[in-house]
């Protein structure tokens, strides 16, 4: 028997694949779909791992899943480390009153000075959400976009019955996509 252990990382791609097989029949929707996720979450991770804040945003509709989102990817009794992640309508509440192009501006500055090490949002909702134009204002933004197809984005239909449930699928493989790339068991770099 061979004692020693392959430290090689595993391409981020695979591993997501492998990931998805796991959950068996109930993420099938994600099989087709990882082309667009992988890119997005590699790119995500990254920029959190580089200690840029990340800060998320949804639309009314999905607070609930902006609570839960927060929980999850920093939960207290873990082996990696809180990561900078923050509610930006809880550091500004007057998120619903960004509406022209000089606000954005106003606001961009106030982050930029708060977060030295850069900051980028992470939008969870309807992709004609008022809210939704403070995160596209940003390039590298993580968009997660109902019923909007918008390039380096991941597209839900807001009708879709599951639509609850795949969030929560999604986040809890952004999660453990986390762990994995943090602790060196998959390489991201053939996919940025």
């Amino acid at each position: 028997m061979d004692s020693t252990i392959d430290h090689n990382p595993k391409d981020f791609s695979v591993w997501t694949l492998e990931q998805i097989r796991a959950k068996g029949a109930s993420m099938n929707w994600m099989e087709e779909r990882r082309f667009d996720w992988v890119p997005i979450a590699a790119a995500a991770i990254e920029r959190l791992i580089n200690t840029q804040t990340m800060l998320l945003i949804t639309d009314r509709e999905r607070e609930w899943f902006a609570r839960y989102t927060l929980s999850r990817l920093n939960k207290i009794n873990t082996d990696r480390p809180l990561l900078p992640i923050m509610s930006l309508g809880t550091i500004f509440p007057y998120i619903d009153k960004v509406n022209d192009n000089e606000q954005l501006e106003l606001l961009d500055d106030m982050l930029s000075l708060a977060f030295p090490n850069d900051y980028f949002f992470f939008y969870i909702g309807k992709g004609n959400d008022l809210r939704s134009q403070i995160a596209k204002s940003k390039s590298n933004s993580l968009l997660w976009l109902f019923d909007e197809m918008m390039q380096n984005s991941f597209t839900f239909r807001s009708d879709d019955e599951e639509l609850d449930i795949k969030l929560i699928q999604l986040l809890m493989l952004f999660d453990k996509s986390i762990d994995a790339i943090l602790f060196g068991e998959v390489d991201i770099q053939s996919v940025l």
